[in-house]
């Protein structure tokens, strides 16, 4: 139970966070800033919860994990509940903060949710959003699988992740709004409703997508026998 918790509260970190920068401070902070906000967050929740549950944070990230032989099978479900459930919370803290101004609206101004085509930041289409989504994702998850190896510098591996992550911020956003996490996607399209939500199916399947494709290459290819 206390990785679970650990999961919904890292979680819930991250979309506060990540989320919260683009919906309070994107204007000011640009599509840098949020990119870093996303970044830091995995980073210092990698060091505060890492050691308890791994700090996957993440759907796709823990469906990787399992398939690489990571992590026990009968510990993805609860973990990705206690995730979406993190997601969800956090969505709607920053939503009753959101709506303290003024001037905000949610359906002008969302929650950091993501799309394609004409919800896409800068007009990108399907198949392009599709494809940034799995290769962001498998290039994530690899990093990862390297990060945390047993070979790999000790005490290290929260920085590579979290710089990897603002990295696929800086690249994803103006293609999606960057998701690579399919419950930091589902959060905030519950919230905002209408295309948010009948556009989630990409932000969750591609994602997985993209995990699976990190496991096949990592155990096929790169792993080592002591990893």
């Amino acid at each position: 139970m206390k990785s679970y918790l650990a999961e919904l509260i890292g979680t819930f970190a991250l979309v506060l966070f990540g989320c919260g920068s683009a919906v309070i401070a994107g204007p000011q902070i640009g599509f840098l800033g949020i990119s870093l906000a996303f970044g830091l967050a995995v980073l210092v929740m990698a060091y505060a919860i890492g050691p308890i549950s791994g700090c996957h944070v993440n759907p796709a990230v823990t469906i990787g994990l399992a398939l690489a032989g990571r992590m026990k099978r009968k510990d993805v479900a609860p973990y990705i509940i206690a995730q979406c459930i993190g997601a969800i919370l956090a969505s709607a803290v920053l939503l009753v903060i959101a709506t303290g101004k003024a001037d905000y609206a949610l359906a002008a101004n969302g929650l950091g949710q993501n799309g394609y085509a004409d919800k896409s930041p800068l007009g990108y289409g399907l198949a392009a959003c599709f494809t940034a989504e799995v290769t962001l994702t498998a290039l994530f998850l690899i990093v990862i699988f390297g990060a945390t190896d047993s070979k790999a510098a000790k005490g290290f591996g929260g920085l590579a992740i979290g710089v990897t992550l603002a990295i696929i911020h800086m690249v994803g956003i103006p293609i999606t709004g960057t998701s690579v996490n399919p419950a930091r996607s589902l959060a905030p399209a519950i919230f905002v409703g209408g295309e948010a939500l009948t556009q989630l199916w990409l932000f969750i399947v591609a994602p997985i997508v993209g995990a699976v494709v990190a496991a096949v290459i990592w155990r096929f290819a790169l792993e080592t026998k002591t990893s």
